[in-house]
């Protein structure tokens, strides 16, 4: 009797740890294959259409997969502080090695760098495409066909400190107007040029939207005042990987050429006016299914 309890026992104790081993196994499959903390919040940069683009994207890829993604936007030096404190779990929009070098040099220890996703950013200076000059050198003798004036961004851009800091010393802009306020602003001036036929000069960056909306060419910047092509990487907080494995290694390998991703910049931005993306972002995944299909495979 002794020995028939034990082996009931025993029996029963193998059936609780196989039940037990499905019961993890079954959940380790819910939500992607993987056990993640479900709960994300991805950070996105005020004014910054490729990581809104990229941020919005992974947002329906994700809440597919199950995970409940929060969007928080806030300016680029807020997000670095949130990330490395553990406020924000990821950001989509960091720009090495030369735009958010002292960002990344400032909170390196304390943030985790999950892979480039696009090797093809640059910072810019750009025209109408049919203006008659085609470098930075000609901008100074030809600065009365532009209005004596550059269009900038932000004032606490990246990109606004090296044209101020380099370009303008470099080319003897001195002379011209180097106006700043918004992105947006920026835009409506380009808007408002391109309908009147008027040159026009503003700061950019590639990846943009407007170069598929606005017949545009970059100055040429022979002293590299702008500096080289950058990439475009995926931050997370210091124990993203800890908190979110499976996520790490969706993004390890994500890459998005520029026709992706200036496709889903003007499904977004252009071609539609309000601010609640979810339905054009999964119009823009059925159409683009195979290429999102592979963000997970």
């Amino acid at each position: 009797m002794k020995n028939r309890s034990l082996s009931v026992i025993a029996l029963g104790a193998v059936g609780l740890l196989a039940f037990s081993g499905c019961a993890a196994a079954e959940a380790e499959t819910v939500g992607g294959g993987n056990s993640d903390n479900k709960d994300l919040t991805i950070a996105v940069f005020n004014g910054w259409d490729e990581g809104i683009a990229a941020s919005e994207l992974w947002k329906a890829i994700l809440d597919e997969k199950g995970y409940n993604v929060t969007l928080e936007y806030a300016d680029v030096a807020p997000v670095y502080v949130g990330l490395a404190e553990g406020d924000y779990d990821l950001n989509l929009d960091v720009w090495l090695p030369n735009t958010h070098a002292e960002y990344v040099k400032e909170y390196g220890e304390d943030i985790t760098d999950l892979g480039a996703w696009n090797d093809e950013a640059k910072l810019t200076v750009a025209v109408n495409a049919d203006a008659p000059i085609d470098s930075l050198t000609e901008l100074a003798d030809n600065a009365d066909l532009f209005n004596n004036t550059i269009v900038g961004i932000e004032p606490g851009a990246g990109l606004t400190a090296a044209v101020e800091d380099n370009s303008i010393p470099a080319y003897g802009l001195d002379g011209m107007d180097f106006k700043t306020s918004s992105t947006a602003a920026m835009l409506a001036e380009l808007t408002a040029a391109t309908k009147a036929g008027e040159n026009i000069a503003v700061t950019l960056w590639e990846p943009h939207w407007a170069y598929g909306s606005f017949d545009l060419k970059n100055l040429e910047d022979p002293e590299g005042t702008l500096g080289d092509a950058e990439s475009l990487h995926a931050y997370g907080k210091k124990d993203f990987a800890t908190d979110f494995p499976q996520v790490t290694e969706w993004m390890s390998g994500f890459t998005m050429d520029l026709d992706h991703l200036y496709s889903l910049e003007t499904a977004m931005l252009v071609d539609y006016e309000g601010t609640d993306y979810g339905p054009i972002v999964a119009k823009w995944i059925e159409e683009n299914q195979e290429y999102v299909d592979s963000l997970t495979a």
